[in-house]
């Protein structure tokens, strides 16, 4: 897995050539069941025959549905091929278990500076038309940040960059980048700064609780190509981060859209998008699910391995019950409204408010309750 660019397809070739194995390549986008089954029975013949087993390559894996990625189990199981693939998601979400289990995951990394300018190098040396010109590259800042360290992305910035000027002796400016390239360059790239501007803009938007600006956000998205399943992620995230128990129903909202565009597709799930995003930015917004999860680690990260309280201990052996795991705890729901006041942080820390309830309808009756429940103990 990686960004695009990087040369997760030229390594998988790379290798197939390393080991002089026959080499199938597929990709995801256009690509079904009957045509990984008509690699698999092209390799199972191999097999038979005594051959070298094929590499089967497939690009943007995760697109493959669970019923394509079934069909490739059995054969990667009996190693009929040796199965590659690329994604730019996370194989954990995209990838089913079965084969994900099968499979080693390497994790490749945004090209460096040094590997972007090596790529312009041996560009203008190797190519039949870059090298018939005379390139000097004075300034190269605005090509690498253009390029967001894809290579591939690079290459073709700099093509329509030499295209666009005339005469044979060309020299390339951050200026000159920006003039020529910038206005042609997409909108939204998935992969580049203005992705994590724009998702950026977008989860500000909801957490700022203007409807306007999420859906815009969410259209430019859209209309870039950006992976529905990544816009529904953050927005589930989002459900707990910044709005939490001020609207329990969001995190049930944004689960529902999470589901539901990863079985309906695109382009019908732009609706349940534009529907979730405008719910949970006109929510009633709460971080304290986020802060007391803060405090508890922070503390936590003091403290160390504070021992649980004898009466919280499970008993379940005669001997633990005789020592005292579990004795006088009392349960709650033997008491009146189901609560009986018991310490349930270790001793060290007793009495410490990890929680601390957000100023919203929902949250202020909570607070109160708590303040009913425990009276001074944690000062509600």
């Amino acid at each position: 897995m990686g960004p695009p660019g990087v040369g997760k397809t030229t390594l998988a070739y790379i290798i197939s050539q390393t080991l002089d194995r026959p080499f199938f390549s597929l990709s995801a986008i256009n690509s079904g069941v009957k045509d990984v089954r008509e690699v698999i029975e092209t390799a199972s013949r191999i097999k038979e025959n005594d051959g070298q087993l094929p590499v089967l390559f497939i690009d943007e894996i995760h697109r493959f549905s669970k019923s394509q990625q079934d069909s490739l189990l059995g054969a990667v199981e009996r190693g009929i091929v040796t199965l590659i693939g690329a994604t730019t998601e996370n194989p954990s979400f995209e990838v089913i278990s079965a084969l994900l289990s099968r499979c080693q995951v390497y994790i490749l990394q945004h090209l460096s500076e040094d590997d972007l300018l090596d790529l312009l190098s041996k560009a203008m040396k190797d190519d039949i038309v870059l090298r018939e010109k005379k390139v000097e590259i004075k300034e190269h800042e605005a090509l690498l940040r253009l390029s967001g360290g894809d290579g591939r992305k690079l290459l073709n910035i700099f093509e329509l960059l030499i295209n666009s000027i005339s005469g044979k002796k060309i020299e390339i400016t951050n200026q000159i980048v920006l003039d020529h390239v910038q206005q042609n360059m997409a909108l939204y790239d998935k992969a580049g700064e203005n992705h994590y501007d724009i998702i950026s803009a977008f989860i500000k938007s909801m957490r700022g609780s203007d409807p306007n600006g999420a859906v815009y956000w969410l259209a430019r998205m859209i209309a870039g190509g950006e992976d529905p399943l990544f816009i529904a992620r953050r927005m589930l995230i989002l459900s707990s981060e910044d709005i939490g128990n001020a609207n329990p129903n969001a995190l049930l909202l944004a689960q529902a859209c999470f589901n539901s565009v990863n079985v309906i597709g695109m382009p019908e799930s732009q609706l349940i998008l534009s529907q979730t995003a405008i719910y949970l930015a006109t929510s009633a917004k709460s971080n304290s699910a986020t802060t007391a999860m803060g405090m508890a680690m922070s503390l936590v990260k003091q403290t160390g391995d504070l021992p649980v309280p004898l009466h919280l201990r499970n008993a379940p052996t005669k001997l633990m019950k005789n020592i005292g795991y579990g004795k006088d705890y009392k349960y709650a729901h033997n008491f009146q409204n189901s609560f009986i006041d018991q310490d349930f942080l270790p001793e060290a820390v007793r009495g410490t408010k990890i929680y601390d309830p957000g100023n919203n309808a929902r949250e202020n009756e909570s607070k109160e309750k708590l303040k009913r429940l425990w009276g001074e103990r944690y000062k509600y």
